[in-house]
């Protein structure tokens, strides 16, 4: 087993982290190209790493793990690499597919050019040694997928013919290397026997472009594939029209999160407008099904089985929670959302232009608003308040009386206020801004709580959120890091650094009082356990 893993990188950087210790620290970087890294394999002894990708001086680059000395070339190919694969056994080889429709084989090390194969005609995608080295597969955008000899590189065969009506983006071999895996645009997986040359199972993925199969993993007795839409199917061998799960995340930036009432479901919706359910114990998923926004969602909240949504299509949408679908609810709105509450059966949308209310399922009132709103809260206590960031550096403070919005106070910052909260047992308000500071009210006098300064972000603060019992306050910043504040004692905190890396913080939800959930731009829904100060 591999100590440290090393990810892949747009800018051509090479991190390598320890994956023994509790913490895993950053062991190496290195930079051994000038663009995006498209693969990446270590040599059987974990001594040598060989990457490939965009380079603009050199399209990969072999060399040592630990000190990043280089052990070789990467050379003789005249477009980007797609793919690498390292030989798991003596005498080790290199083998590279490349967008220029060549493989090519390295000998070492020192790693050195050996030839080029060309019997693919278009961009070759995935080159893959057997466990035990013996063949090594490739696959290309023309569908054809070739087995070679692993020491001398001579063709043994082609697999199908072609393997796939579409490009093959993906191959993988069976742990005892009798089988292999293929995965394809034409939105199909195959499963092969080697020996023979025939297909074993044909897993039919879906109709639509998102169903394209992108990438496929044996790991021991589990077979897995990646659409285009980021789904992963846990394939079943003897039940190819179904796959024994499916993991349906995003794979766009998360603008929004709630959960349900009783806090048993999280809601994520994303910058391309899709919904996802999320078990809050299990982690299992469902996608909201239906005509969605089809763009960025910018509001979400939840009641009884009903969950609304908020889109930069300037509509307000409705999903039936039990059965997974939209309804068909779909109010038009004055101008574009950025954020939205609810109350009952009371929902107010605050739009550039305006905030609307509506109720029972149509717009029942507008009051006319002069700056561009953040984010909206209902205090949920008996005496009815409606707080509205603003890009002003104001917090809008309004008395609600049925569906008539009064303003009741104003309450200043010193930069755009990012999001507001009323607590749950409605007796405190909370700010952030993006003035590094998160800042907290009494309420009905929306005055300063207390004298302590809650402004330990290094960046704007995006986002805050209450603990159900009123007792916690959690932060998300532009500066990729969670604060957990106590009202008890505000002298207090709690970081939690790096918690989405190199990605911003851009929403919070307490499923309990000692776990909190966040999302960011990583695309990535994290659940953390939160130690009471």
């Amino acid at each position: 087993m591999r100590s440290a893993y090393a990810p892949k990188d747009v800018s051509g950087k090479v991190r390598i982290w320890d994956t023994v210790n509790k913490e895993h620290l950053m062991k190496n970087e290195f930079q051994p190209i000038g663009g995006p890294i498209k693969d990446i394999a270590w040599s059987p002894d974990n001594q040598r790493m060989v990457i490939v990708g965009e380079g603009r001086e050199r399209f990969g680059h072999v060399f040592m793990a630990e000190t990043g000395t280089s052990v070789g070339e990467i050379s003789g190919q005249s477009k980007p690499i797609n793919s690498v694969d390292f030989r798991p056994a003596r005498p080790f080889r290199i083998v590279t597919g490349s967008e220029d429709n060549t493989i090519a084989v390295f000998e070492g090390p020192p790693f050195k050019f050996k030839m080029t194969k060309q019997d693919h005609s278009r961009f070759v995608q995935a080159v893959r040694y057997s466990p035990s080295g013996s063949h090594f597969a490739s696959g290309g955008f023309d569908g054809k997928v070739f087995l070679y000899d692993g020491t001398s590189a001579d063709l043994v065969s082609e697999i199908g013919s072609p393997a796939h009506d579409g490009g093959v983006y993906a191959v993988a071999w069976k742990p005892d290397g009798k089988q292999l895996l293929t995965a394809s645009g034409d939105k199909t997986c195959k499963l092969w026997d080697v020996e023979t040359k025939s297909v074993i199972s044909q897993f039919t993925m879906g109709t639509q472009v998102e169903d394209q199969q992108v990438s496929c993993l044996w790991q021991g007795d589990y077979l897995l594939t990646v659409s285009l839409s980021g789904f992963i199917s846990y394939l079943d061998v003897n039940n190819p029209d179904k796959p024994i799960r499916v993991i349906k995340g995003h794979n766009k930036p998360i603008t929004v999160l709630t959960l349900s009432p009783d806090r048993k479901r999280i809601f994520t919706g994303s910058h391309d407008g899709y919904v996802t359910s999320w078990d809050a114990k299990t982690g299992e998923t469902e996608r909201m099904m239906g005509t969605g926004h089809g763009n960025q969602i910018n509001g979400m909240r939840t009641v009884k089985n009903v969950l609304y949504s908020c889109g930069i299509d300037d509509s307000l949408k409705q999903v039936n929670v039990d059965s997974g679908w939209y309804s068909g609810v779909d109010i038009k709105l004055s101008a574009q959302p950025r954020g939205m509450d609810l109350k009952d059966d009371l929902v107010v949308v605050a739009t550039i232009k305006e905030l609307t209310v509506i109720q029972r399922d149509r717009k029942i009132s507008g009051f006319p608003i002069t700056y561009e709103p953040s984010s909206v809260s209902i205090n949920p206590g008996d005496d009815s308040y409606l707080a509205v960031g603003g890009d002003d550096n104001k917090i809008h403070i309004y008395s609600m009386s049925g569906n008539v919005i009064s303003p009741y106070k104003e309450c200043e910052h010193l930069g755009p206020v990012t999001d507001v909260a009323f607590s749950p047992d409605g007796k405190y308000l909370v700010a952030c801004d993006a003035n590094r500071k998160v800042i907290l009210y009494t309420v009905p006098e929306f005055q300063l709580a207390h004298n302590k300064e809650w402004g330990f972000h290094n960046a704007r603060v995006n986002c805050i959120a209450w603990s159900p019992n009123s007792l916690q306050v959690a932060s998300g910043s532009l500066d990729t890091t969670i604060i957990i504040w106590c009202l008890t004692e505000p002298a207090k905190h709690t970081i939690i650094k790096n918690a989405h890396p190199q990605s911003q913080i851009t929403r919070l939800a307490w499923i309990d009082d000692e776990t909190l959930t966040s999302v960011g731009q990583d695309c990535n829904t994290k659940i953390w356990n939160i130690t009471p100060i």
